[in-house]
């Protein structure tokens, strides 16, 4: 039978009280023979004791083992199973230890399974959202409205690629971007001014509260700007909620080449009022002379027929010169389509040879080639073509190339056999186009009209091939931005965060604001050496922001500087930019004001920031750029959380907080790095008792790396 823990501390106990009794009753014993002058009492005392106390540990220490250490050790592995379920504790001990380390990894696996019940939960929680994000990002990158969504205080929580393009200025500017403040843009009076309107409809019930203004960007275009607010509920006294405005939506509209064409509209037409009351003042008069005196001498009769002719033709020239100016206009206002000539030609194989029924084959194709066109009534003219000569000179076959001559798009409609008439290509450019299952009131002649467009006949003798010739417009191709594939991979820009709509700029100030709600600029620069003082110089900035706690890898500056001096192998060597790529980029008086702009409202975080920060110190008397923002450095942060490490540098850091290193030694790429780095150090400093900013500065401060001079 085995005995219980009382039972056994019981017998330990009764066993040592026994064994000291009997000690005593020695020590006694022998106490006495000293008295009666033994010489070898003291000595046998002492081994008496010895063995008392060996017989004691021996007694004790398994005692000990199992009631103190045993439980000691189950705690510290507890302890490690509490933070990682995964793990379980080893069953040492006596049986109720091991008993109890049975209990506790029972609870660990049960743990464990709803952890991953909870897991699978907010995967696939996860998984929906991010779908939403996804298709909120698609029609974002697809919309051809320019959306900005701002909260109360001005922050930015949403928008696209076009209200980026329309908003941007200049070289490396940034202006726009998560948690950034539209007042970089906007003055704060105007946007004050329509959230005031919009408050006061929507507190007297309106049920579009919307308003409309015209303002100026910084890059001088002309916009029309609609705001609508953002509505949401506010907790009233008695529970009910009352719906507030929580934020606003921006809806802009580059007006300026339309604000331009009215300008000339209007130019026109005081032209033609203006330019026109003088000549008909003077055709009147000499029709009033010549009505009034019929009698007058043939010579004088001549000049006032001279004057109403000639003030007649000049007129009509006026009035033809302007005629000819509203029918470019009118040209104009036709929708042309911007679009790659490959994928109209692809289009127009499969419509022709579909309404025709003949084959269609396609020869010497530019793909570089885009163009502007309105495609569908183009198409029709190609049906239209390709059905008469099917029908009056019995082609079987056509052929579509495509180039360009450097000014226009040059696309051919070619076959084989009998060449048409000059005579005969001139009534088929004017005639309606009824033919091929489509009628349709307007000509080739419209068409190409309307398109900016020619067309001529052309033949080859020597091939027997004939061809249409049609010169339409170049396009430019698109920048180059997020493909919705792109986004469904999961390289999603960062376009948008509502959480920013809690944000309010009122709620701390800076030094006692928590390090994980505040926004900051990561940066790093290549320089030409080490030596600020002495002469070296920037050759590129690279920068990227973090808000709310994410790293926004698509809200970039980057930009490389002439330095205006050698540029030393050694450093070509590290950071791999060569002279050749320093040619005809802006100098730093000129980059930096984009950069101070693209920091604005953030805190500057860097590794080694007092090398970077001197640097642009040293530019501040030249550049009047004052980079006066707080600053944290993930160099002197990695002292404070692990000063006993031997090696502070980026790489041996990130090594140890489990970040990637990608794109090493480019100004970019360290800034990537770093961010990941400083995101990493957040919870390890709140961990240590380091929450806010002004905590975070204090303790960098006190680190042996903060006394180092550039």
């Amino acid at each position: 039978m085995k005995l219980t823990p009382e039972r056994r501390l019981y017998i330990a106990t009764a066993a040592v009280g026994a064994f000291a009794a009997g000690l005593l009753w020695v020590a006694v014993k022998l106490t006495q023979s000293a008295a009666a002058g033994q010489e070898d009492a003291t000595a046998a005392l002492f081994v008496v004791g010895l063995f008392a106390v060996a017989a004691a540990y021996a007694v004790l220490k398994p005692l000990v083992d199992l009631f103190v250490r045993a439980p000691a050790a189950l705690a510290e592995e507890t302890r490690i199973v509490i933070r990682d379920s995964a793990r379980r504790v080893k069953p040492v001990g006596g049986v109720e230890i091991q008993a109890l380390a049975e209990a506790i990894n029972e609870l660990a696996g049960r743990r464990q399974s709803l952890e991953e019940d909870v897991a699978a939960e907010i995967a696939r929680a996860q998984a929906s959202l991010e779908a939403d994000r996804n298709r909120l990002a698609v029609l974002m990158a697809e919309l051809r409205q320019s959306v900005v969504v701002c909260n109360l205080d001005g922050r930015i929580l949403l928008y696209n690629q076009r209200a980026r393009e329309i908003l941007s200025a200049g070289v490396g500017s940034e202006l726009i971007g998560l948690g950034r403040s539209l007042y970089a843009v906007f003055e704060r009076s105007l946007i004050a001014h329509a959230l005031d309107q919009v408050g006061r409809r929507l507190q007297a019930g309106e049920t579009s509260p919307a308003t409309e203004f015209v303002t100026t960007t910084p890059a001088g275009r002309l916009l029309r700007v609609h705001l609508a607010p953002v509505t949401g509920h506010r907790e009233g006294d008695g529970g009910d909620g009352d719906v507030s405005m929580t934020g606003y939506v921006l809806l802009l509209d580059d007006i300026t080449l339309t604000f331009e064409k009215e300008n000339k509209r209007d130019a026109l037409i005081q032209s033609l009022t203006e330019g026109g009351r003088g000549p008909l003042g003077n055709i009147r008069a000499a029709a009033e002379m010549l009505n009034n005196y019929p009698d007058m001498e043939a010579e004088q009769r001549a000049r006032f027929l001279s004057v109403i002719r000639n003030e007649v033709e000049g007129l009509s020239g006026r009035v033809e010169q302007a005629s000819k100016a509203y029918a470019r206009e009118l040209s104009a206002r036709w929708k042309l389509e911007e679009m790659r000539g490959a994928d109209l030609v692809a289009f127009a194989v499969a419509r022709v040879s579909a309404r025709c029924g003949l084959p269609v084959k396609e020869e010497d194709i530019d793909d570089g080639v885009w163009m502007k066109v309105e495609s569908f009534s183009f198409l029709q003219v190609l049906c239209y073509l390709t059905a008469r000569l099917r029908d009056e000179y019995e082609v079987s076959e056509v052929r579509l190339s495509l180039s360009s001559d450097g000014e226009h798009a040059c696309l051919d409609l070619g076959w084989l056999g009998t060449a048409i008439n000059s005579e005969t290509v001139m009534n088929w450019e004017i005639e309606p186009m009824r033919s091929a299952g489509e009628d349709s009131p307007l000509s080739v002649r419209d068409v190409l009209d309307r398109g900016n467009g020619e067309m001529w006949f052309q033949r080859k003798r020597a091939s027997h091939r004939a061809a249409f010739r049609f010169l339409l417009p170049l396009a430019q191709p698109p920048e180059q931005t997020v493909a919705a594939s792109e986004v469904a991979r999961g390289s999603r820009p960062e376009y948008y965060d509502f959480d920013l709509f809690s944000w309010s700029e009122k709620s701390h100030t800076l030094d006692d604001r928590l390090l994980s709600e505040l926004d900051y600029t990561v940066f790093d620069t290549e320089t030409t050496g080490l030596e600020p003082s002495n002469g070296d110089e920037i050759i590129q900035i690279g920068a990227t922001r973090i808000v709310n706690r994410r790293l926004l890898t698509h809200e970039v500056f980057d930009q490389l500087i002439d330095p205006c001096r050698h540029l030393p192998e050694a450093s070509v060597k590290i950071h791999g930019i060569t002279p050749e790529m320093l040619i005809d980029q802006p100098p730093i008086g000129k980059v930096l004001p984009q950069f101070r702009a693209f920091c604005a409202d953030t805190v500057l975080v860097a590794h080694n920031a007092a090398f970077d920060m001197r640097f642009l110190q040293l530019k501040e008397q030249a550049t009047g750029i004052r980079f006066d923002l707080p600053v944290l450095d993930t160099l002197l942060l990695s002292a404070v959380l692990h000063p006993n490490q031997e090696s502070h540098r980026l790489e041996a850091i990130a090594e140890r907080l489990g970040v990637i290193i990608v794109g090493r030694h480019t100004a970019l790429g360290d800034a990537f790095v770093t961010g990941e780095v400083f995101l990493k150090m957040v919870p390890l400093l709140a961990e240590m008792g380091i929450h806010t900013l002004g905590q975070a500065r204090e303790a960098a401060e006190k680190t042996y790396y903060a006394r180092v001079q550039y």
